[in-house]
């Protein structure tokens, strides 16, 4: 029998330690999707498993982003690898890890974002994933910035859960 992998939109979680974060927010969306039965957590391989290995098309959308927006002087995919914090996955620095949550994320001139990956248990059925973006932005840049790439990034994240969740999330 095949794992379902229907990603669905979501309420932001009340349970994410990013709540202080949505008031405010200039974006805020969340993702959620099944895991699989008897799935033992490890927050570190579920993001790995979403975040660390891009797709092609991805890649190349990231290509395109980062020559754009080098011009005004925001960090590149390659600049966020290469900067502060040594723990990442993928280019995201890894800001909080705990049981159930990773907190994801990036401070920059135009914007802050923060992207949290939350297991949430149920009693009856699966546990869930949710995946949650909350961006601020400091400037009219940031706000075009947000306002270009969201579908992009819908795309991106609901893609990324299909995907990890088709693949076990890292499990085996």
């Amino acid at each position: 029998m095949a794992f379902r992998t229907t990603v669905t939109k979501r309420t932001p979680p009340r349970e994410s330690s990013l709540t202080d974060w949505y008031t405010g927010a200039d974006f805020i969306d969340s993702y959620e999707v099944a895991l699989p039965p008897a799935y033992t957590v490890d927050m570190r391989v579920i993001a790995q498993s979403v975040f660390g290995k891009p797709t092609l098309w991805f890649r190349a959308l990231l290509f395109i982003r980062d020559i754009v927006m080098a011009r005004f002087n925001v960090k590149t995919s390659s600049g966020l690898r290469q900067s502060g914090n040594e723990d990442k996955i993928n280019f995201f620095s890894v800001l909080a890890s705990h049981s159930d949550e990773i907190i994801l994320g990036a401070n920059d001139t135009h914007l802050d974002f923060r992207l949290s990956l939350l297991v949430q248990r149920a009693a009856n059925g699966p546990s869930r994933l949710s995946a949650t973006t909350v961006v601020h932005c400091h400037n009219r840049l940031g706000q075009i910035y947000i306002t270009v790439i969201a579908p992009f990034h819908r795309m991106v994240v609901i893609s990324n859960l299909r995907r990890a969740a088709a693949n076990g999330f890292g499990h085996e």
